[in-house]
């Protein structure tokens, strides 16, 4: 442990406000302000970032809220300033006012926490700036859900409906974020590519113009060692899922109507009826009628897995009818789903698989072929067709005759062109280090380096072949949370639709 640094404290003074543990000065987050003197050390200074574009208005009545509560600066607007530039100017200071001895600056640096508040495209893309700047000591990460799916922070217990923006409710927040246990999850680098066409655009098609879009998942320079010559090459990184096929066609055609009808989309419930509509649309559910089995993935694609770090490649058999393929980091997928569930030893073909741990270095691979299919999740034991475990995955893409289809990257989806020729194009993911989150009480994702804590506790029982019983103790959870707000969007019906006339 390192020793605690306490700032000079006078005996007179009065104790710290109610806020003052959360304060951070100005002259630590700008380097051109008048240093103070500060009686106490906050206790858990924040660093506070918010998409006021998300969840309607909510972003911009949340921003108001702590600027009021807190120091202005000390809570980012990501519409008006990107996080990458907001963490280097501050850690640049930091590092030179502890050279200059000065102790406050030490225990901020040491004990600052980060908060970001937007869907789970802006969490990963705050996530990805943080892995980026190769801190030696990087904050930990508490996510505020103010997106649709809201995935990443439903997987730390930090719930997934929209917050209230009222003090009260941002100072209970601060509270959790104050007593939340850190917890190390593995970051998964992507690698896209593709020869450059002879003619039209090579970028993947993307609905969304926001700074994030496929946040940090940018074409590489020439210079780079993943560069190879007449290809385009695109990398970036993911915490949650990387998801390719039907599912993400869906989300697809979501962001684009929300982006062309920007006023329809203000409340959360109504985006998840929205969802799940846009879901009967595209074909989703009735397969047979309207989605032609071209689009299934085996048509198009290979998928190879290396199973362990330094191991050989091997080639997955994809049953034909398989529609989409989900890549899970997290236990937490659609809407607040673990399409993996828990495997356990009665099954043959589930003694090679292990829990979904967040740090093991292994993502677990899901199959669906149709959101029937993904209504098993609503089931206590439900489960996708679990096909792999791995430490590295490859999708190689042929031609096929289908000239496109969907890839979805922690909620963000886009449109991949396919080979037209005899052409390959190549996605990799493989693990690239962590990043640390925070979990609040009670957390959804198990940590492997941590068995015994409450984040973990379950896991040892159904390593010794209790088979699925992640449903037994969690009816509460159950009925408060993934019923009224996660039935999955891509997988939900909304209320009005009649299943009688579907099948």
């Amino acid at each position: 442990m390192e020793e605690e640094i306490d700032t000079p404290r006078d005996s007179s003074s009065k104790p710290c406000g109610p806020l003052e543990e959360y304060r951070i000065p100005d002259y630590i987050l700008k380097p051109d302000a008048q240093q103070v003197l500060v009686d106490h050390a906050p206790q858990c200074p924040v660093l506070v970032f918010i998409n006021s574009k998300s969840g309607g208005q909510l972003g911009s009545s949340l921003i108001t809220t702590y600027r009021e509560l807190l120091n202005e600066a000390q809570v980012i607007d990501l519409s008006e300033e990107a996080p990458d530039k907001v963490l280097r100017r501050l850690y640049v200071n930091v590092e030179r006012l502890k050279i200059e001895g000065d102790i406050l600056a030490v225990q901020i640096w040491r004990t600052m926490r980060l908060i970001v508040a937007g869907g789970d495209g802006t969490a990963s893309w705050l996530l990805g700036v943080v892995s980026d700047l190769k801190l030696s000591h990087p904050p930990p990460v508490a996510t505020v859900p103010l997106g649709t799916g809201n995935n990443l922070p439903f997987s730390f217990g930090w719930g997934k409906k929209n917050p209230s923006t009222d003090q009260e409710a941002v100072k209970s927040f601060l509270g959790l974020v104050k007593h939340a246990k850190e917890i190390k999850i593995d970051s998964w680098h992507l690698l896209l590519r593709m020869r450059a066409p002879k003619e039209g655009p090579c970028e993947p098609i993307a609905p969304l113009e926001l700074p994030h879009s496929l946040h940090a998942f940018h074409r590489v320079s020439s210079g780079d060692s993943h560069n190879v010559e007449g290809y385009h090459t695109f990398r970036g990184g993911f915490w949650n899922y990387f998801s390719m096929g039907m599912d993400a066609e869906v989300s697809y055609a979501f962001h684009s109507e929300r982006k062309r009808n920007p006023e329809k989309f203000k409340n959360q419930m109504t985006n998840q009826g929205a969802y799940a509509k846009l879901g009967l649309k595209q074909g989703w559910f009735c397969a047979s009628l309207s989605h032609p089995s071209s689009r299934n993935i085996p048509q198009f694609a290979k998928v190879k897995v290396m199973k362990r770090a330094g191991g050989h490649w091997e080639e997955l058999q994809i049953h034909h009818s398989i529609r989409s393929i989900v890549c899970l980091n997290l236990p937490s997928f659609s809407g607040g789903f673990n399409p993996w569930g828990t495997p356990g030893t009665r099954r043959a073909e589930d003694r090679e698989f292990t829990a979904p741990y967040v740090d093991d270095g292994l993502l677990e691979v899901v199959g669906f072929r149709d959101a029937w299919h993904g209504l098993v999740l609503l089931a206590p034991n439900g489960h996708g067709h679990r096909l792999a475990q791995a430490h590295r995955i490859r999708f190689e893409f042929h031609k096929g005759a289908a000239d496109h289809t969907f890839m979805r990257v922690d909620g963000e989806p886009w449109k991949q062109p396919l080979p037209k020729d005899d052409d390959t194009i190549v996605v990799e993911i493989s693990c690239l280090g962590q990043v640390t989150m925070l979990a609040n009480e009670p957390c959804k994702s198990k940590s492997f380096s941590d068995p015994l804590s409450s984040l973990g506790h379950d896991s040892h029982h159904h390593d010794h072949g209790d088979e699925d019983k992640d449903g037994v103790g969690e009816e509460d959870e159950w009925e408060d949370g993934r019923r009224k707000f996660g039935a999955a969007d891509t997988f939900k019906l909304p209320d009005e639709i009649d299943i009688a006339h579907l099948s």
